[in-house]
């Protein structure tokens, strides 16, 4: 199962040689194959995306993901960019300029709707509890939903324990992303947090 690591302010910071040192930690210890670079309230938004790529680029196996700003992702030679679910429209652009694109998706049809317009991947969530995300999916409602479609799917939301990826783990999952799971400075199929 794929890990897709999502940056935080709360956690990474805003502060450049801060945010360089604990996203590479945070990589070497986990290892993920994607990570996405996602501040919504920092003011030095491109020094650090710069600086996310460039960590990402150590990496012989891990593709970089920014977030909305597909014109940036391009500039700085991202992998690709990790659209909202209200940006659908821009997924063709995205492709054009030979970015993969993962976008947000919160409905089936939303997730039919990204492999129709040739999303490479989706997030769908939220599967399991996540604070002011709304009621969790569940894995049966991931089951039906993997039953249908053939894009790739990260699960999201809640994930913080190793039970969560186990079960994340019996289903056709491709992957899971997340942000808090990767906080941790141990493995993420070790003891992630206390399971609920």
């Amino acid at each position: 199962m794929k890990k897709y690591l999502i940056t935080s302010s709360e956690f990474y910071t805003d502060a450049p040689e801060i945010f360089r040192e604990k996203l590479l930690k945070q990589i070497q210890i986990h290892q993920p194959q994607y990570a996405l670079f996602r501040d919504k309230t920092t003011s030095n938004y491109e020094l650090l995306a710069e600086i996310f790529i460039a960590v990402c680029k150590e990496f012989k196996n891990l593709k970089s993901f920014l977030h909305r700003d597909i014109s940036l992702a391009q500039k700085l030679g991202a992998t690709g960019v990790h659209l909202t679910s209200t940006q659908f429209s821009e997924i063709p652009k995205a492709k054009e300029n030979k970015l993969e694109v993962i976008i947000s998706t919160h409905s089936h049809e939303e997730v039919l709707k990204a492999q129709d317009l040739g999303a490479d991947a989706v997030t769908y969530s939220p599967i399991f509890f996540s604070p002011n995300k709304g009621e969790p999916k569940g894995i049966e409602d991931l089951k039906t939903l993997l039953a249908k479609c053939e894009i790739k799917v990260f699960a999201l939301g809640g994930i913080i324990s190793t039970k969560q990826i186990e079960l994340l783990e019996e289903t056709e999952s491709y992957g899971f992303a997340s942000i808090r799971c990767f906080y941790n400075n141990f493995p993420a199929k070790a003891p992630l947090a206390k399971d609920h």
